[in-house]
């Protein structure tokens, strides 16, 4: 099978909306099974028709294509023909032929949020998730069915899912088959249900259970959780769980990838004359040297102080900016000193406020 939908459709890749169903109602035709039955091959070429279809046709899916070269072909394995029943009939009517059901129908995929505090994510950590899921039934345990009755083969269809039906088409008539109304597909009905389910063999519960998050996971990171979503009818598998990670903000840190971030205020003294402080990190305190001379917006770097790379090697480092901060509200003596040091370094400062009075003979004198 080519992986090209635009050589499958046999188009150009500019070609227009107009053109790619052109060429597929062509193709479709030539390929359709019913229209080939001395063919084995007529199937497979008339589904990937329809799948390069159904993917040419929707402007996100070929914008993806054309990007990235992927078709999103794991999107259609829930539906026994992945969409391809609908692009045809909705060209050529309902002739498509429908298989029944041959398996256990899988659960709904299902999704929540998980919020962790800032070291929870860096470190990882056990937490508890409650959601709406659907279980198997115990009273039935899960066949749908009352106790002491069972499942019965279908009338309609006799156990085969199938019905027959002649429908006009633009090749003519054409037999098809289709999933039997009667038992959905599934061959058998359920007589007398399961008083606890309603014979689905299910019920709608609030579940819980404990996850462990892997360290170094970050803001909207999705986790998949496989069968831990709603499990399908008549003992059915269950499908995935997506949990979304919404991680609190720190009141001192930031994330950049797996470095963290800090910006330290230090005072003006100690930036110039240098001094040892102790900080609080997530693995607890660390003493940092604080150099002579020290300009505000350095950044120092402790290596192996960040996030754990979620991949189990290493981790990032911590990134501290320094911040000097300017002494406000001097007095009079502290105000005096400084002055007297910007005059020892012929630094140029405005004069001392001299008042309302001093600034009123200033402006005449």
């Amino acid at each position: 099978m080519s992986s090209d939908p635009y050589e499958v459709l046999q188009v150009q890749r500019n070609a227009s909306a107009e053109e790619i169903k052109k060429s597929y109602r062509r193709l479709a035709r030539e390929f359709h099974p019913d229209a080939n039955p001395d063919d084995p091959d007529a199937e497979e070429k008339f589904k990937e028709v329809a799948f390069a279809y159904e993917v040419l046709s929707d402007p996100d899916k070929r914008s993806r294509y054309d990007r990235f070269g992927d078709t999103g072909s794991s999107s259609s394995m829930g539906d026994p023909f992945g969409g391809i029943g609908d692009i045809f009939e909705s060209f050529f009517g309902s002739g498509f032929s429908q298989s029944r059901r041959t398996g256990p129908i899988q659960g709904q995929d299902l999704e929540t949020s998980l919020h962790l505090d800032f070291a929870e994510a860096v470190f990882g950590c056990e937490k508890e998730i409650e959601i709406k899921t659907a279980l198997a039934c115990s009273v039935c345990e899960a066949t749908g069915a009352s106790e002491g009755s069972s499942r019965d083969t279908c009338e309609t269809c006799r156990g085969s899912g199938q019905v027959q039906q002649v429908r006009q088409s633009l090749l003519g008539q054409m037999m098809t088959s289709a999933a039997c109304s009667a038992c959905g597909g599934m061959g058998w009905v359920i007589p007398i249900p399961c008083g606890e389910c309603g014979g689905e063999g299910r019920n709608v519960v609030q579940d819980s259970f404990s996850v462990q998050v892997t360290a170094g996971v970050d803001d909207g990171t999705t986790l998949r959780l496989t069968g831990r979503g709603a499990v399908g009818p008549w003992g059915g598998p269950a499908g995935d769980l997506y949990v979304q990670v919404r991680v609190r903000d720190h009141e001192y840190f930031e994330r950049s990838g797996y470095d963290l971030l800090r910006r330290l205020p230090v005072q003006m003294t100690q930036a110039i004359l240098g001094v040892e402080l102790e900080i609080e990190t997530l693995d607890g305190s660390e003493t940092i040297v604080i150099p002579k001379g020290t300009e505000s917006g350095q950044v120092m770097r402790i290596r192996g102080r960040g996030v754990p790379h979620i991949q189990g090697r290493g981790r990032g480092d911590l990134l501290i900016e320094i911040v000097v901060e300017t002494p406000k509200d001097l007095t009079s003596t502290e105000e005096k000193f400084i002055r007297d040091f910007a005059v020892s370094r012929n630094d140029q400062v405005d004069p001392p406020d001299k008042g309302i009075i001093g600034k009123f003979r200033s402006a005449f004198s």
